[in-house]
C-alpha cells in the first residue's frame, strides 16, 4: 500500500523527474515495453502464489493447535513450513517466468490504451529514478523498524486477543470434527 501511494505521489510530481533512458525517439510500443521491463511484474505472480501457501500453513497451524501437544505442534509446523518453502522454491521460478511472458500481451495493451506517450515517459522516469531505487532499497529496513516497534507496542494488547481467537477456532474445529 505504501509503495502504491509513493508511486502515485511520484507520478504527480513526474514533471521534475528525469529519465535515465532517452525516451524521446521511442514509439509508443517501445515505451510500453520499457515500462514492462522496469516494472517487475513478476512480483505479482509470486504474491499470488504465496497467498494460498501462507493460508494453508495458517490453517494447518490452527488445526494442529487443537489436536496435537505443543512439542509435536512445533515439530509438525517446522515440517509444514519446510514443505511450504520447498513448494515456493520449486514453483516461484515458473510463476515468475509465466508472469513475465504474459505481461506484454495482457498489461501491455492496457498501458498503451490508458496512457499517452508523454505519460509513459513520465512513468519510465519514475521507475528509473535513482531516488525511487534508493527508497526501495531502504524499504526493508524501514519496514523492519516499524514492524518491530509496532509488535512491541501492540503485543500486550493483541496477543491475548489473538490467543483467544486461536482457542475459539481450535474449539470450533474440535467440535466440527467430533460431530
Amino acid at each position: 500500500m505504501l509503495k502504491k501511494l509513493i508511486v502515485v505521489a511520484l507520478i504527480s510530481s513526474a514533471g521534475c523527474a528525469f529519465a535515465a533512458t532517452d525516451t524521446a525517439g521511442m514509439n509508443k510500443q517501445q515505451l510500453v515495453d520499457r515500462v514492462l521491463q522496469l516494472w517487475h511484474v513478476d512480483a505479482l505472480g509470486e504474491a499470488m502464489l504465496q497467498q494460498p501457501v501462507a493460508d494453508a500453513v495458517q490453517q494447518a497451524r490452527a488445526v494442529l493447535q487443537g489436536r496435537v501437544v505443543p512439542a509435536r505442534q512445533d515439530a509438525a509446523l517446522k515440517e509444514i513450513s519446510a514443505d511450504a518453502r520447498k513448494f515456493m522454491d520449486e514453483n516461484s521460478p515458473l510463476v515468475r517466468t509465466t508472469t513475465q511472458k504474459l505481461a506484454p500481451s495482457t498489461i501491455g495493451p492496457l498501458l498503451s490504451a490508458r496512457f499517452n506517450d508523454e505519460e509513459l515517459r513520465q512513468i519510465i522516469a519514475i521507475l528509473e529514478s535513482p531516488v525511487r531505487q534508493k527508497f526501495e532499497a531502504a524499504l526493508p529496513e524501514l519496514n523492519k523498524a516499524l514492524g518491530e516497534k509496532l509488535a512491541a507496542d501492540m503485543q500486550p494488547t493483541i496477543n491475548p486477543k489473538l490467543n483467544d481467537l486461536k482457542q475459539r477456532i481450535g474449539l470450533r474445529l474440535r467440535t466440527a470434527i467430533a460431530q
